[in-house]
C-alpha cells in the first residue's frame, strides 16, 4: 500500500498496487479476479505486470467488485498514509477533483467565489472531500500531507466572524467593507499562510442569506449551521503555505462508492434540517440581527 510517488507519476491510479491489494484481501488468484470482472486471466497478468495499462471501463469493474466486496482500499490508504507521512506539524488532508489535477496545486485552482477567495482548498475528511465531487462521472480523490511550521494561520469557527467572512467572500456584504467589525476580520486574514476554517455547503448558504437578510439573528443562524457540520477545510492563500503541500496519491472513487457517501450525507439531512427548524424557534430574539452588527 505504500506509495513513493513523483510529478506526473501523482496523476496516475496506483491501479497495480491496487490489483495486488484486492487479490492479497481477498485470498483469490489472478483468474479468480479475471472471472470475477469479466476479463482473461492473462489480460489481469499483463495489468499487474505494466505490460499493458488498464481502460477506464475496466478499472470502474476492478473498483467497483472490490467495494462490493466490502474493501474500503481508500479507507485503508488513509491509515497508511497517517502511519507512514504525519509527523510534527504535519496533517492529512484530501482534495476531491471533479477529474483530476493538472500539474501542482496552486493559488488560482479554485474560483474567488469560494469560502475565503482564491486559494487551495482541501478538507480534513476524506468522506467530505469525496462527497463534494461524488455527482461527477469522471471525479478522483487526492490524499496530501501539510507541514504548517513557522507558518501564519488564521482559525475560524462556527461563529459570527466565520458567517460575516463567507457571506463577504461570497459577494453578499460586498460595499460593507468599511464597516467596524467586518472591517477588522478582513485584516485579521491579511498575512495568512493558510486559514482553517468549517466547511460551508449550499445548506448553508442558505441559513447564512436568511442571517443577512435579517430574518434570523446571529445567534440562531449559528445554532442553524451546527446542525449541518462538515468539519473543516484548510485553505491556502500564500505560496509560502501552497509550497508546503505534498501529494500523496490520487485515488480512484468507485461508482458505489460514491454512491455510499452521497447516501450517508442524505441520511443526516432529516436530522439536521429538524434541528434547524428547532434552532430558529428556541434561539428567537437571542443575539443580534445584521444591521445591528454592520452599523
Amino acid at each position: 500500500m505504500k506509495t513513493n510517488l513523483k510529478g506526473a507519476d501523482i496523476m496516475k491510479y496506483q491501479v497495480r498496487q491496487d490489483l495486488e491489494s484486492i487479490i492479497e484481501i481477498l485470498g483469490i488468484t489472478q483468474e479468480e479476479l479475471a472471472s470475477a470482472i469479466g476479463v482473461s486471466r492473462v489480460t489481469v497478468s499483463n495489468w499487474l505486470s505494466g505490460k499493458t495499462s488498464i481502460s477506464d471501463g475496466n478499472a470502474r469493474l476492478v473498483y467497483d467488485f472490490a467495494f462490493g466486496k466490502g474493501i474500503r482500499l481508500n479507507k485503508i490508504k488513509e491509515q497508511f498514509h497517517r502511519e507512514d507521512h504525519v509527523g510534527k506539524n504535519e496533517v492529512l488532508l484530501f482534495h476531491g477533483a471533479k477529474t483530476k489535477i493538472d500539474g501542482d496545486p496552486d493559488l488560482s485552482h479554485n474560483k474567488r467565489i469560494n469560502d475565503f477567495g482564491n486559494g487551495f482548498y482541501c478538507g480534513e475528511s476524506l468522506e467530505q472531500s469525496a462527497m463534494f465531487v461524488a455527482t461527477y462521472p469522471e471525479s478522483s480523490l487526492y490524499m496530501l500531507k501539510f507541514n504548517g511550521a513557522g507558518l501564519k494561520k488564521r482559525v475560524f469557527h462556527v461563529d459570527r466572524d466565520w458567517m460575516l467572512m463567507v457571506a463577504y467572500n461570497r459577494g453578499i456584504l460586498k460595499g460593507y467593507e468599511d464597516r467596524g467589525i467586518l472591517k477588522q476580520l478582513i485584516k485579521s486574514v491579511e498575512g495568512a499562510d493558510y486559514i482553517i476554517a468549517p466547511i460551508a455547503d449550499n445548506r448553508m448558504f442558505e441559513i447564512i442569506d436568511s442571517f443577512i437578510d435579517g430574518e434570523i439573528t446571529d445567534v440562531q443562524c449559528r445554532h442553524c449551521l451546527s446542525a449541518t457540520d462538515l468539519g473543516n477545510q484548510y485553505v491556502f492563500i500564500s505560496q509560502k503555505a501552497i509550497s508546503r503541500v505534498t501529494l500523496l496519491e490520487r485515488c480512484y472513487l468507485a461508482s458505489a462508492e460514491k454512491e455510499y457517501y452521497l447516501d450517508s450525507r442524505q441520511q443526516s439531512f432529516k436530522m439536521n434540517q429538524d434541528k434547524v427548524k428547532l434552532a430558529r424557534k428556541q434561539y428567537r430574539n437571542q443575539g443580534e440581527y445584521i444591521e445591528d452588527i454592520l452599523k
